[in-house]
């Protein structure tokens, strides 16, 4: 019987699920050597992610656990649990089929729900003994993949104020996952509001909304490089600055991406704005913009998931606001870029109320150095 060439094997390797390759990692010793090879791990998320293929959307319900749903189909849905399950748990981020994720105890940890490893990582302190605290700190966190030095690197922004704003703290911490340890940074030159607030990844650098000052009412939008670890301000299109409306900023296809949900008489306008030269303000594009009529007393709030594999829908997270706040759950839709047509995607057994992360499957493993 004649056998396949070792490039040919690679070939045929790469284009298959995850669960395959951990089954098949017991074909033979060679197998097993090539699936866990680093080039191969990177080979078959390279080709992952350039075809689109071996996504799914992470739900994380109110519980403990979270529902897994099939990117192609939208219908194969899975219960995973995560580990440290006896205190409620939150996603920091999500990178290369890695999920950062922080527990009620403010422990942090790192999870590949397709190959069930898990990492925790050293706690680090906040020193706040010198002075009295007024209220809770805010605390801002993302995660994210620098390919130069081919790490991952978990952010975290601390702040506080003291009564009267008296007293001030502020600390940036970078935790490495090849040196298993977090090193202090340079402080950061603007406000952090809220009490917590994750960043998302686009263009090799971690983005949140921040304030310039502590009295101004405007948000700004801030990157942090992950290669040179430096802060900057990134310019939003002036339509942010005339209009009254809830708006977010996600990463979708690699590019910053805006949207802006506001209303307009009896419907509800949702815009989605694409940033496609990175820091170059003149590049945002208003590449969608659909109406939805409006007739219930909540706010519909569209998020930006992702492309479909063919790349001529978008599907997008319809969450709902109300006195401020927004609501998590509601409904998925696809938008269609062409006839620009609003389609309902049912997904049965997802809970009424949730939140989502696109993930991508992958063999990126944990430092297996460090402490499980």
């Amino acid at each position: 019987m004649a056998t396949l060439s070792h490039d040919l094997t690679i070939e045929i390797l790469r284009g298959l699920s995850v669960k395959d390759l951990l089954r098949f990692k017991c074909v033979s010793k060679l197998w097993c050597f090539s699936i866990d090879d680093p080039y191969f791990i990177k080979l078959h998320l390279s080709h992952s992610v350039k075809t689109n293929t071996n996504y799914s959307l992470i739900l994380r319900r109110w519980g403990y656990d979270f529902l897994s749903v099939n990117y192609d189909s939208l219908k194969t849905t899975q219960i995973i649990t995560p580990p440290l399950t006896d205190s409620p748990i939150k996603i920091l981020g999500s990178c290369n089929g890695l999920l950062a994720l922080i527990d009620d105890k403010d422990r942090i940890f790192l999870w590949n729900p397709s190959t069930r490893k898990s990492q925790v990582l050293p706690s680090t302190e906040i020193d706040f003994s010198s002075t009295s605290i007024s209220s809770a700190p805010s605390t801002y966190y993302g995660f994210g993949y620098e390919p130069i030095s081919d790490d991952y690197k978990l952010v975290r922004m601390v702040q506080s104020h003291g009564n009267n704003d008296e007293y001030f703290h502020s600390e940036a911490k970078v935790y490495s996952l090849r040196s298993n340890c977090w090193r202090r940074i340079k402080d950061v030159c603007f406000n952090l509001k809220f009490n917590r607030e994750f960043g998302f990844l686009a263009n090799n650098a971690l983005h949140w909304m921040v304030f310039k000052t502590p009295q101004s009412d405007n948000r700004n939008l801030v990157g942090f490089d992950l290669g040179s670890e430096e802060f900057r301000f990134v310019e939003l299109p002036d339509f942010c600055l005339d209009k009254l409306f809830w708006f977010g900023i996600k990463a979708m296809g690699g590019d910053l991406c805006l949207t802006a949900t506001y209303r307009e008489i009896n419907n509800v306008v949702v815009d989605v704005w694409i940033m496609k030269e990175y820091g170059v303000k003149q590049s945002w594009i208003k590449s969608i913009s659909w109406n939805e009529p409006h007739n219930i007393s909540d706010t519909p709030v569209a998020v930006p998931l992702a492309f479909s594999k063919n790349g001529n829908k978008v599907l997008f997270n319809i969450a709902y606001k109300w006195c401020n706040l927004v609501k998590r759950g509601g409904k998925f839709v696809w938008y269609d870029l062409g006839s620009r047509r609003v389609e309902n995607v049912g997904i049965r057994d997802i809970p009424t109320s949730f939140d989502v992360e696109l993930y991508v499957d992958s063999l990126v493993p944990l430092n297996s150095n460090a402490p499980q």
